[in-house]
């Protein structure tokens, strides 16, 4: 797997994480983690659900959890949460285990026409202009990243797999 052996595709909800890890890590031929998908897993709730049933703090709490155990793998692609890189604590983490962190800058008329009602199943949306409001406000944190992929949202999941495997470090 080249120079990086754990990848980090960090980004604001609907910027195609979680599908680009999978192609991506297909093409690496590494395990793919989805760190949403693993914290439902973990609470056996949606999102949405550990949001109104447990609060913030928990899903935090078992983000940075599960965040722990994707960095434990020797080679990992890793879809982090819309807010995942925004904590120092997280960030730190990943650095302190050697990950590449790409920050999927797609366009926002891309993302939100990826999220129309999306503020049942993404509790932090609440309505576009809002959402809009949260990724300025996350933005300066996503810009920590090691690479910064900008992107239209017109791009197949595959060519951003590949516009990533081109960037890493030792391609």
């Amino acid at each position: 797997m080249k120079t990086s052996s754990r990848i980090f595709l960090v980004g604001f909800m609907g910027c195609g994480k979680s599908t680009a890890a999978r192609f991506l890590a297909r093409s690496l031929g590494v395990p793919c983690v989805d760190l949403d998908e693993r914290i439902s897993e973990a609470l056996g709730a949606s999102i949405a659900e550990i949001f109104s049933r447990h609060g913030e703090v928990a899903f935090r709490r078992e983000e940075a959890r599960q965040l722990g155990l994707a960095v434990a793998m020797p080679r990992v692609v890793v879809a982090t949460g819309g807010a995942t890189f925004v904590s120092e604590g997280n960030r730190s983490m990943i650095r302190a285990a050697g990950g590449w962190t790409v920050f999927l800058d797609v366009a926002w008329p891309a993302i939100l026409a990826r999220l129309p009602g999306k503020n049942l199943d993404r509790p932090r949306f609440g309505s576009p202009a809002a959402a809009r409001e949260l990724l300025e406000r996350r933005r300066p944190a996503y810009l920590l990243a090691d690479h910064h992929l900008e992107l239209t949202g017109d791009e197949p999941p595959e060519q951003v797999a590949r516009l990533i495997l081109e960037a890493m470090p030792g391609a």
